[in-house]
């Protein structure tokens, strides 16, 4: 199979690719660690004939085939040698329609994650959390001790006062916190909203001022893309 469009291979083929990356460390007895980022549920939304029940070129069509993808991906795994020591991790980056060119709207970042064939009990956490938590998570479940330059936390280990996301676009940063979100932008604007999870709505504190929340979300920005452009979140 080979099937292209304006973002690349399918994810099918993307599949296929890292099967057989896996398949070949493993030969070699090497440990193996992979990122694969799917497209084919992207505009222009097609992908190869004949996988699911909708027409080509709708979101809905590319979300099933998207979903088509991953099972046959993991059922293929699922015969591999070595797949009983193989941990998956499933998650988003953001929802349908998350860009914009300033305001946020979190409704729109709130995404799934699975971790998934650690051997042991099914549980759900629920707690406030972003995708920088997810790796510190996974570490903690697989029992690990480490030095880390990570931002993020094991959710097993939160406590309520940690709870917070970190959510942004390519012009605007925020940060979720104490069902506040302090919005910051590339024009230096800073605005406060306050969130409400149930009726999954903003509604904006417009003479609102809270300078240890607007600190505190600059300093994650600017921290880690200090400590970026100096090479201190590399290993060393």
């Amino acid at each position: 199979m080979a099937f292209e469009n304006a973002w690349g291979i399918c994810d099918e083929d993307l599949y296929k690719q890292s099967l057989k990356y896996a398949d070949d460390l493993y030969r070699k007895k090497k440990p193996f660690f992979q990122f694969v980022m799917t497209t084919s549920n992207h505009k222009p939304f097609t992908f190869p004939e004949g996988r699911v029940d909708f027409p080509q070129g709708s979101r809905e069509a590319a979300v099933k085939y998207t979903d088509y993808a991953l099972g046959g991906f993991l059922k293929q795994a699922k015969n591999k040698p070595w797949f009983n020591n193989t941990v998956f991790v499933v998650v988003a980056d953001h929802c349908a329609s998350s860009a914009g060119k300033w305001e946020i709207n979190i409704e729109k970042h709130r995404i799934p994650a699975l971790i998934f064939n650690l051997g042991g009990k099914k549980e759900q956490l629920n707690q406030l959390c972003s995708q920088i938590d997810l790796m510190p998570t996974l570490f903690g479940y697989l029992g690990w001790s480490y030095d880390t330059e990570l931002y993020g936390k094991d959710v097993n280990k939160m406590q309520a006062s940690d709870e917070r996301a970190l959510i942004g676009n390519y012009r605007t940063l925020g940060l979720l916190k104490n069902k506040v979100f302090t919005q910051i932008d590339d024009r230096k604007n800073i605005k406060f909203f306050k969130w409400n999870a149930d009726q999954k709505g903003m509604y904006t504190l417009d003479n609102y001022q809270n300078d240890s929340l607007k600190n505190l979300t600059i300093a994650y920005y600017q921290t880690a893309s200090e400590r970026f452009k100096n090479g201190k979140m590399k290993q060393h």
